[in-house]
């Protein structure tokens, strides 16, 4: 059984069902429902087509609920078979799930579950596991998602730019859990890219690609190796590669959005052979560039802002780029992201003792493992080096 196959055959069969004007609960839960019979039944006697054998199932799930329930009108729809459909479709399908499920009515974080349950194809248990909830309270919030886009119409207009930062939260929340959800980001985002031509949804990708061609080298033996630390020869090249082509061709229509620069930043990190290579002053106009997105960058964007400080200590000097931390608005600067950053730039200084307080403050403030347990060790490392006179 072709677990990949079904789970990309998901949203096609849902999106099919929610054409017909079924309820999104109902319709999702037909489809699982079809899924079960798929699984009891595929390895004995595999169908022809997958995706029409799904969803005459699910439709035929879907009418048996109706009439149990009777509490819509009577809908009966037989379907002994369905045309075969081609790769745009589906991907017209897959896009307009994906608007569906990044509702600006959702919170971000019960938009991206839902888009892991309805688009992605994942179990309940599965999307807990990745967001280490328990799995009761990840099913009350799919629960409350869907019932929040009961109403919404499956062709209504939406904003692509909600359906990019929902994907790039999938891409965030990173490799927790049994499902690497990095990668079903990419693998959503692809299919995003199938019908639509907007050069941020290229550049989405493209940052998404660059950025996963080093994850073999990010996390060796259980711990976090920093970007000028990493065994460079782990890195993805062909990953790299597509990226970059992917990106070059978003940035040849001239209207650069914050994907499309974040990637670029990337892709300058990825091409230098050593960290020493890097080139920072081009990281650095790009930076400027990213804040420029933006009317008042220190409130709408500490991020950035925050990233730019990183390179401004490379091309002319820590001291610079600490006086560039102080712009992050007052009540942002106890953040452990915050105090991470002043903790490297302080290390550039020289300023040991300083920068050991800082990455241990930033360590006690820090919600995960794995990046709490490196500032901590940086944290040591300043110390002793402070203690070594070095």
């Amino acid at each position: 059984m072709d677990e990949g196959l079904l789970r990309a055959l998901v949203p096609q069969v849902l999106a099919a069902l929610l054409r017909r004007g079924a309820d999104f609960a109902a319709a999702e839960d037909a489809v699982q429902e079809a899924l079960i019979d798929a699984l009891r039944t595929w390895p004995a006697n595999p169908p022809r087509d997958a995706r029409a054998w799904l969803t005459t199932a699910a439709v035929h799930r879907l009418t048996d609920a109706v009439r149990s329930e009777a509490a819509r009108r009577q809908r009966e729809e037989r379907v002994d078979d369905e045309p075969e459909s081609g790769p745009t479709e589906q991907a017209d399908d897959t896009l307009l799930l994906l608007f569906l499920c990044a509702s600006p009515d959702l919170s971000p974080a019960s938009a991206v579950a839902l888009t892991l349950r309805a688009v992605a194809g994942l179990t309940t248990r599965e999307i807990a596991d990745a967001f280490l909830v328990p799995e009761a309270t990840m099913a009350q919030r799919i629960s409350r998602a869907k019932a929040t886009v009961r109403d919404r119409r499956f062709d209504s207009p939406a904003d692509v730019a909600v359906v990019l930062h929902v994907l790039h939260l999938v891409y965030t929340t990173g490799h927790t859990g049994d499902v690497d959800l990095a990668r079903e980001a990419i693998r959503l985002t692809r299919q995003l890219v199938l019908v639509s031509r907007e050069p941020e949804v290229r550049g989405l990708l493209a940052l998404m690609l660059l950025h996963h061609a080093r994850h073999r080298a990010r996390v060796v033996d259980g711990r976090i190796v920093p970007l000028d630390e990493q065994d460079r020869s782990r890195w993805d090249r062909a990953q790299i590669a597509e990226g970059v082509a992917i990106l070059q061709g978003a940035l040849g229509e001239n209207q650069r959005g914050r994907f499309q620069i974040e990637a670029a930043i990337a892709a300058l990190h990825d091409d230098a052979e050593t960290a020493g290579e890097t080139d920072w002053s081009q990281v650095l106009a790009w930076y400027d560039e990213l804040v420029g997105l933006s009317r008042d960058p220190v409130r709408d964007d500490p991020a950035a802002v925050l990233s730019r400080a990183v390179a401004v200590g490379h091309v002319l000097g820590a001291s610079a780029g600490l006086l560039e931390v102080e712009r992050v608005e007052p009540v942002l600067r106890d953040r452990w992201k915050v105090l991470a950053v002043q903790g490297y730039l302080l290390r550039m200084a020289g300023d040991l003792p300083e920068a050991a307080e800082a990455y241990a403050r930033a360590a006690e403030r820090c919600p995960s493992t794995l990046e709490r347990d490196h500032l901590v060790r940086q944290a040591a490392l300043a110390r002793a080096a402070g203690a070594a006179g070095t």
